[in-house]
């Protein structure tokens, strides 16, 4: 099963403030322990959303709007993807992990990614398409 985990944003990291030395080692010994359990997929830090855009769908119309956006509980400061049992194997690796924004409180929010097959309208084509499509994007990572 793979799982998405979100790291929220806060005032800081939507300031640009970078990590300290002591958070980059310890968030490094961490994903370390996940790569060598075999858990971490990927793992990146986000740019603030003053360096970003949406793009909102109505229809066929399509409107960009630069950022940086309000600070809400929506914004995202970062991800990791892993390949875990179960949900509760993510909890558990997520419960280990330094604190990403020290000295305030932090949200990670722990997501299920669908598997092609998850997807019960999908006819075989699409299954077998999906399929090529994963095979390329893995034989280029």
């Amino acid at each position: 099963m793979k799982f998405m985990i979100l790291v929220k944003a806060s005032a800081g990291s939507e300031a640009g403030e970078m990590p300290d030395e002591a958070l980059l080692t310890a968030m490094g010994a961490y994903n370390q322990q996940l790569v060598d359990a075999g858990v971490m997929l990927a793992g990146e830090g986000l740019q603030p959303t003053s360096k970003g855009a949406r793009v909102r769908f109505s229809g066929d119309e399509r409107t960009v709007t630069e950022g940086p956006f309000p600070l809400t509980g929506d914004l995202l400061a970062g991800f990791w993807i892993w390949n875990v049992k179960s949900k509760q194997e993510a909890i558990d690796w997520v419960k280990k992990c330094p604190n990403p924004m020290p000295g305030q409180v932090t949200e990670l929010e722990i997501r299920q990614i669908f598997a092609a097959e998850d997807f019960t309208t999908a006819t075989p084509e699409i299954l077998e398409q999906e399929a090529k499509l994963r095979a390329r994007v893995e034989g280029n990572a």
